[in-house]
């Protein structure tokens, strides 16, 4: 493989709970082969305290995570990007900024722990499943043989990762 470096942006509403996950996962789980960022069409101005607990927790580099527009990835001078995942309904069903460079995208939709309910012991939980169900999604794209597939059958597998329930991720992970 050569030392190209993929720059991937996870997309959500508030950017404050499941695009930073993904944008903490895939920089950890990428190896320097993938740089992720992570942006809001509506952001909330900060992150989710529990979303940082995690990542602190499991050993993230937390280092730049804050909430941010996506309006900073359509700019001329921001990092051109390969892939964009949206990963809430709603950012899924807005119209998007257009994309220096034309990358590949895929909605990657996981329920939002932010918006849980219940006591503290269940929404903490739902920022685990929402971490749980990101890392497994991530962890197949990241086994995808990118150089050696087409870019129509990329295509399809990004969708089709994006398509899995909770069961198809842990049996294919």
């Amino acid at each position: 493989m050569t030392g190209r470096i993929y720059n991937v942006l996870f997309l959500c509403t508030g950017n404050s709970a499941r695009s930073i996950l993904a944008e903490a996962i895939m920089n950890k789980l990428g190896h320097g082969r993938f740089r992720a960022f992570s942006a809001g069409s509506q952001p909330k101005g900060a992150v989710h305290p529990y979303a940082l607990e995690l990542l602190q927790n499991l050993h993230h580099d937390m280092t730049g995570l804050r909430s941010k527009s996506w309006d900073e990835f359509a700019a001329p001078e921001a990092p051109q990007m390969d892939f964009v995942f949206t990963v809430c309904d709603n950012a899924a069903a807005e119209v998007c900024p257009v994309w220096p460079g034309q990358p590949m995208s895929a909605h990657w939709g996981i329920p939002d722990p932010a918006a849980a309910e219940g006591t503290e012991a269940q929404r903490r939980y739902a920022f685990t499943e929402a971490y749980r169900l990101l890392g497994n999604r991530i962890g197949i794209f990241l086994s995808l043989p990118l150089k050696a597939i087409d870019e129509l059958s990329l295509q399809r597998k990004l969708d089709e990762i994006g398509r899995m329930t909770d069961r198809s991720t842990d049996s294919a992970a």
